[in-house]
């Protein structure tokens, strides 16, 4: 028994020195390059792509097992400018062979000198990325990726005793972007990581840093430890991002089994930048030229991320953008569809500083370019509503003061809502101009064409200004309300004008009509049409109540009892407009009355009114007295004496240029 034994200790150690000097022996006898033709050869066939490996290949086996090679080239398709896809100067790699048979890894050396990867995109939008992989050379669609389920705890991991690594870097790094159809060119390089004290026991340090076209960005900070199975549990994170060195970011917290069921719980904060800068040194301009050139130069996030693979919570956000502080929450399940719900509040904003000069300042617009005037080649693109259809979103949205195109709003209150393809705005409220709006809308996208739904009334809301800041106008005041509901379908202007349905009713009390004196309009035709002389001062009609109800049918604006009451003038319009062909039909019957009557008064009326009849066009009005009317009712004096009419071609010159000045007054004539 002890011979056999004996015998036995004996082969073993034989087993294990033949072992020994066959790991010292083998790699000193084997040249690899002998198989580089071979390796060569089954990479392309693996990858579709020529493949080259044109410096030495080493092994070694003993006491740490490595490799090393250099120039290594991995092509891309034949029909791309750029003929690498991904190049490597150097690698080198080592382990210790022996720890490995018990589950302990320890590197020595990972290092990565000069690796350079090229994504380049033709004008066709095939990518030098697609198809890596498949056998030949043809660029085909991206494969449909198959979402995994999650992989269960314990199952197909292979568990690690101890993980050290001396030495992990990434040296000189490039990473080149080319977008033929865009006519872009980015690159990343001088791209450098450092990974130091990488262990499953302690935190390891990470440093990033590199060029985007010549500006600098880096990334430190610790991550872990890993723990002793790497992927599961919490791995705590502190990171700082520098970019081009004038935005700071810092990301803070943990993230949760990132290779079996993630979650993370972060705090994330940017430390205030000018926008304006970062433009600047990233070499591009604003998307857009605000009309205020001191905007966009602060701009600082903080906020927490709790969430998953399918959720996100964003609690705590705060943003402040130049003079306005905005602090907002969200909740986001099922990506899918999305299920959203949020909450925003913003202090106060001035969206016209931000806007551009044609756009933010009222009154100002710049003429249709050449190309703005010419018919469209193609029809516009249809609208995809599936999206909308299977959202589901709860939000609230509040603003304390908000100035857009001129006009200032306060409180402004919003609910929106989404099921199933019906959009809610309910409510949507705010006080603007000593008054207050009340308002709802429905946007039903459940069919390819939309339908909108909108109600309003308005109360106590000051006419004058809020006309005055909104379209730089002065011609009406009084305080006024209202209310409508209207009712339309489509999504361009044109469908929504031939369906635009509804009906409504303005009010105004104790107003007046400025650029106009209606009561001398209606004492003689001279006097209406501009052929009298001049007066000092600028006319207006004052009036106690404007009364003005509606009906909208199929884009067609129609009145038939919209009422005036002035101390001496009493005045019923009815008439249509057609918005869709924008065209003008209505009659003035203005009455003077007897006794001088204000809020209250009886719409009867004596004395000679001339009627006036507006037709024409919203760009091209045309204004007559109503003279078969007058001639009817038996009236038999020589009107065209009276009026002046027919004696001299530039009075009525005059006519038609006062009359289309002040109907380019009222909001349609804009």
């Amino acid at each position: 028994m002890k011979k056999m034994l004996k015998w036995l200790l004996l082969a073993t150690a034989a087993v294990f020195i033949l072992c020994f000097l066959a790991l010292l022996i083998v790699p000193r006898f084997v040249d690899l390059d002998d198989y580089k033709p071979q390796i060569e050869s089954k990479v392309s066939e693996a990858t579709g792509r020529p493949f080259t490996l044109g410096g030495d290949l080493k092994l070694s086996l003993f006491p740490w097992a490595g490799v090393a090679f250099s120039d290594l080239r991995l092509g891309a398709p034949p029909q791309f400018k750029e003929k690498d896809f991904i190049t490597i100067e150097s690698f080198e790699f080592q382990v210790k062979l022996l720890p490995l048979l018990f589950k302990d890894i320890q590197v020595k050396r990972f290092v990565l000198v000069g690796p350079k990867i090229v994504l380049e995109k033709s004008k066709d939008g095939k990518a030098n990325w697609q198809g890596l992989g498949k056998a030949g050379t043809e660029v085909a669609a991206e494969p449909k990726v198959k979402e995994k389920a999650p992989k269960e705890k314990g199952k197909g991991d292979i568990p690690i005793k101890s993980l050290a690594v001396e030495t992990f870097s990434i040296e000189d790094g490039e990473i080149l972007l080319i977008d033929h159809a865009r006519n872009e060119r980015r690159q990343l390089k001088k791209l450098s990581l450092e990974l130091d004290g990488i262990s499953q026991e302690r935190p390891i340090r990470l440093s990033l840093s590199g060029l985007v076209d010549d500006k600098p960005f880096s990334l430190k900070g610790k991550i872990g430890p890993l723990g002793k199975k790497p992927g599961e549990g919490s791995v705590a994170l502190d990171l700082s991002a520098s970019i081009f060195e004038t935005v700071i970011a810092k990301v803070q917290g943990q993230i949760t089994d990132p290779a079996t069921r993630l979650a993370y719980d972060l705090d994330v904060q940017v430390e205030p930048f000018s926008p304006r800068k970062l433009a600047t040194a990233f070499g591009k301009p604003l998307p857009l030229t605000p009309a205020d050139p001191d905007v966009l130069k602060q701009l600082s996030l903080k906020s927490s991320l709790q969430g998953s693979a399918q959720t996100l919570k964003v609690k705590d956000g705060a943003l402040v953008l130049d003079d306005s502080k905005l602090s907002f929450s969200a909740d986001v399940k099922e990506f899918s569809k999305p299920n959203v719900t949020f909450d925003l509040n913003v202090d106060q904003i001035d969206i016209d500083r931000y806007l551009p000069v044609s756009q933010g300042e009222p009154g100002k617009s710049s003429k249709p370019t050449e190309a703005a005037t010419q018919p469209a080649k193609k029809p516009a693109k249809k609208i995809d509503y599936k999206p909308l259809r299977k959202l589901v979103l709860d939000g609230r949205v509040h603003i304390g003061k908000l100035k857009a195109k001129n006009a200032r709003v306060e409180d402004v209150d919003l609910k929106i809502s989404s099921r199933n393809g019906v959009l809610n705005l309910d409510p949507f409220n705010m006080r603007l101009y000593e008054g207050t709006v009340k308002s709802k809308a429905t946007l039903d996208v459940r069919r390819n064409t939309p339908a909108t739904k909108v109600t309003l009334q308005m109360n106590g809301v000051e006419i004058q200004p809020l006309l005055k800041d909104l379209q730089d106008k002065d011609f009406l005041e009084g305080n006024t309300r209202a209310q409508l509901a209207l009712a339309m379908r489509g999504d361009s202007p044109e469908k929504i004008k031939q369906t635009l349905n509804g009906k409504g009713e303005f009010h105004i009390n104790d107003g007046a009509i400025v650029g106009v004196d209606l009561a001398a309009m209606a004492r003689n035709v001279k006097s209406a049409f501009g052929l009298a002389a001049k007066e000092a001062q600028r006319p207006r009609t004052d009036f106690a109540e404007l009364s003005a109800p509606f009906t909208l049918t199929n884009g067609e604006f129609s009145t038939t009892n919209t009422k005036l009451k002035n101390p001496f003038l009493r005045l019923k319009a009815k008439g249509k407009a057609d918005l869709v062909d924008e065209t003008l039909d209505f009659r003035v019957k203005p009455k003077f009355v007897s006794t001088m009557k204000g809020q209250g008064g009886d719409m009867s009326g004596s004395g000679l009114a001339v009627p006036v009849l507006v037709t024409g066009t919203f760009s091209s009005p045309k204004f007559r007295p109503d003279l078969e009317s007058m001639i009817k009712k038996g009236l038999t004096e020589d009107l065209s004496d009276a009026a002046g009419l027919g004696k001299k071609k530039d009075e009525s010159t005059s006519v038609e240029k006062k009359a289309r000045d002040f109907l380019k007054g009222l909001p349609f004539g804009k």
